[in-house]
C-alpha cells in the first residue's frame, strides 16, 4: 500500500485574483467620483453624512498606506485629510496615484503571510487578509453611499455590477 505525503492546499482566490477584484471596485469608485457635479462632490450630504469627497480621503488615507504598512511591516499614520483644492481632477489625481502605489506595494507582496496578525495603522487588530478585506468592504460601504447621494441628485450612478 502506497501513502501519499502531497499537501494539497484549496484556494478561493490568488493574491493576483485578490488585487484584480479590488482594482475592479477601485475602477467602479473612480467612476461614481467623475459623475458627481464638482460642487456636489465636495458639500453634498444628506442625513448628516459627509460629503463624498470627504469618504475618498479616507479611502485614499486607508488604501496604499494599509498595502505600505503590511509589506514593510511598520506603522503607518492614518491620514485623512488631502489638499484637493474643492477640484475633482485633483481628487482623482490622488486616486489614479493611489492605484499605482497599490500595485507597486502588491507586486512585492509574494512571501506575505495573509494569516499574520497585526495592528493596521497601530490601532486595529487582525489579519493581514482581514485587513484587506477591510479596505475593500470599506470602499464599497461609501461607494454605496454615494449611490444614493447621485439618486437623490436625479443623477443615475455607474452600474455596481460593471466592475
Amino acid at each position: 500500500m502506497e501513502t501519499s505525503t502531497k499537501t494539497t492546499t484549496n484556494t478561493v482566490l490568488t493574491p493576483a485574483q485578490l488585487l484584480a477584484h479590488w482594482q475592479g471596485h477601485r475602477g467602479l469608485t473612480r467612476r461614481v467620483i467623475e459623475t458627481f457635479p464638482e460642487n456636489e462632490l465636495f458639500s453634498y450630504s444628506i442625513g448628516g453624512m459627509r460629503p463624498f469627497a470627504a469618504m475618498v480621503e479616507e479611502l485614499l488615507g486607508i488604501a496604499a498606506p494599509g498595502i505600505q504598512e503590511i509589506v514593510e511591516k511598520k506603522t503607518v499614520e492614518l491620514k485623512e485629510k488631502l489638499n484637493h483644492e474643492n477640484s475633482k481632477e485633483k481628487l482623482l489625481a490622488f486616486w489614479d496615484d493611489t492605484t499605482a502605489k497599490i500595485n507597486a506595494y502588491w507586486s512585492t507582496m509574494d512571501n506575505v503571510d495573509y494569516n499574520r496578525v497585526y495592528l493596521s495603522f497601530g490601532t486595529y487588530e487582525g489579519t493581514v487578509q482581514s485587513a484587506i478585506f477591510y479596505f475593500i468592504d470599506n470602499e464599497i460601504h461609501h461607494r454605496a453611499q454615494a449611490y444614493v447621494y447621485l439618486r437623490s441628485l436625479g443623477i443615475e450612478p455607474p452600474h455596481f455590477y460593471e466592475r
